[in-house]
């Protein structure tokens, strides 16, 4: 027997905020777009402020459910249709009046809207679509917006709901289809990848526009007069930009006189078109949605954007038996293939008294889910491939080790570094040297030779990158490269103890088939220097 009845505003908020906890959205915005003036907020790069729950989760956004019903009945979802739970939805206004009382009172800066699947996906979008759409033209919302794309709804509504939202993503639930048939038997592999591979053909198609548009016409501004989008140009810059747009493809300048014309753009109006290949990889009608947001955009002052933040996705992490080079692979093929932004990892909860689903004595697998985030920093900014991290005979990370470490110690045929000669590529490979201390490096060694002082001085951590680096022929501490003494080193730092390999270390025994019979070192206590051999 169902049992209706009505909630109220903050009832359902209570409903559909908690049962949105499972969709991970712990990113910033990664965009930078300016508002109008005119709206309400704006959406900077570094403008969605992040605060974290008890359990470690990232916190940024409202993050809302539009309903937590759903005709799927996956195991592990705690949605799922044959589940006995309080059901709720919101209509457009509803979702439009929390975002927009939560940002005045400056507890948001921005919307992650997820949805269960209600009646079917194309209504459930549609439902998505209307939401974002009041918000951007009814209540002037210039914030940021993550929307979740329901796989199998209709390609001209993921068109259109682009045009409205910073990010998309769609969930690939699982790393493999073999658990996503295990567990999600009314989800299919390629549907999921259906509207990844649009989204990603449609940025192009914008990439490829908004390139034409900087390479010739750089001058081009666009105003608002009385609702109506225009395009102006610099009049000392006019006759280049005319010239420019006669040898354009992409773009024509329909003229009219007062009236519409016959796509019911208004004089001197830009309407794009775009070639035959790409309007047809991108979806069929692209173009044409575009120029409908281009004649209702109304205050906004720059051409509409498909998705400028890119698009993500999730897995879970710990429902099925894939180790963890399956799941490093599949997200190397999806940054390779879909050009995603983010790929995110999800611990498994177990929500729902199932068979399937495994037991969880220790709790959800956290700590495996940062060795994922670890080793996918890895793959998108410091060069390194999944073979390279794990491989058939190693198919999960050291869970003693974050992966960098790890590859090191395995790898140790290419320490030590040189730090004065080395190139930006071998330096992101040592333990304790990133991205921005890499760059650093590499600027400052233009000056002169660096000691370690200097390497300090631009955020090296030595305490890791100290037993894979040489400054000017030399160590900071006379050290063997070892394996076991390195590791142990390591695993000293992290538990706490006192930084430096001479204060973590101080006797090994020595093997009577060692070449060397001696072991020098030395150590710093109480303000004196000793010279200890162990024999």
């Amino acid at each position: 027997m169902i049992i209706t009845q009505e909630l109220d505003l903050y009832q359902k908020l209570e409903i559909l905020s908690d049962a949105a906890k499972y969709d991970v959205a712990c990113t910033s915005s990664g965009v930078d777009r300016k508002g109008s003036g005119s709206g309400m907020g704006s959406c900077m790069a570094p403008g969605i402020c992040h605060t974290f729950s008890a359990d470690g989760r990232c916190i940024s956004l409202l993050k809302i459910l539009f309903t937590n019903e759903c005709i799927f009945d996956c195991h592990y979802c705690i949605n799922r249709r044959s589940n006995d739970t309080v059901r709720a939805s919101f209509t457009p206004e509803e979702v439009c009046t929390l975002t927009m009382e939560f940002y005045r009172r400056n507890y948001i800066e921005g919307l992650f809207l997820s949805s269960g699947v209600l009646h079917t996906p194309e209504y459930t979008m549609n439902e998505l679509y209307k939401t974002l759409y009041l918000l951007r033209r009814k209540y002037q919302f210039e914030g940021y917006i993550h929307v979740k794309v329901i796989p199998g709804a209709p390609q001209d509504m993921v068109s259109r709901i682009g045009f409205l939202a910073d990010r998309v993503s769609v969930n690939l639930e699982l790393p493999t289809a073999e658990g996503l048939k295990l567990l999600a038997p009314h989800k299919t592999r390629r549907r999921i990848l259906e509207p990844m591979r649009q989204v990603q053909m449609l940025r192009q198609a914008d990439q490829e526009l908004l390139a034409e548009e900087g390479r010739y016409a750089p001058k081009c501004r666009i105003a608002a007069e009385n609702g109506e989008l225009l395009i102006r140009k610099d009049e000392d810059k006019q006759s280049r930009c005319e010239q420019a747009e006669e040898r354009r493809n992409a773009v024509e300048m329909k003229e009219t006189g007062e009236g519409k014309d016959a796509d019911g753009g208004a004089s001197g109006r830009l309407l794009y078109k775009g070639n035959h290949e790409t309007e047809r990889k991108a979806g069929g009608d692209f173009w044409q949605i575009r120029n409908q947001h281009l004649r209702t955009a109304g205050a906004l002052h720059a051409l509409p954007r498909f998705v400028p933040a890119g698009q993500s996705t999730q897995m879970i992490i710990g429902a099925t038996a894939e180790s963890d080079f399956q799941i490093i692979s599949v997200a190397e093929s999806l940054y390779r293939k879909f050009d995603l932004k983010r790929v995110f990892y999800s611990a498994f909860v177990r929500v729902n008294d199932d068979s399937l689903l495994p037991d969880l004595p220790d709790g959800p697998p956290l700590g495996r889910e940062h060795r994922l985030y670890q080793a996918d920093w890895l793959l998108r900014f410091y060069g390194f491939g999944a073979g390279e991290l794990l491989d058939e005979n190693h198919p999960n990370f050291n869970t003693l080790l974050d992966p960098k470490c790890d590859w090191a110690l395995a790898h140790l045929e290419h320490f030590p570094v040189e730090v004065n000669r080395a190139d930006y590529y071998t330096l992101l490979r040592v333990p304790g040297i990133g991205p921005k201390s890499a760059r650093r490096i590499v600027q400052a060694r233009r000056m002169g030779q660096l000691n370690f002082p200097d390497l300090k001085k631009a955020g090296v951590v030595l305490k890791r990158a100290v037993y894979f680096i040489t400054c000017q022929g030399r160590q900071m501490y006379p050290l063997k490269l070892h394996e076991d003494f390195i590791l142990r080193s390591l695993l000293s730092a992290q538990s706490g103890g006192r930084s430096g390999p001479a204060e973590t270390i101080t006797y090994r025994q020595l093997s009577l088939f060692e070449r060397e019979a001696t072991a020098f070192m030395k150590y710093h206590k109480g303000g004196r220097c000793y010279d200890h051999f162990s024999v």
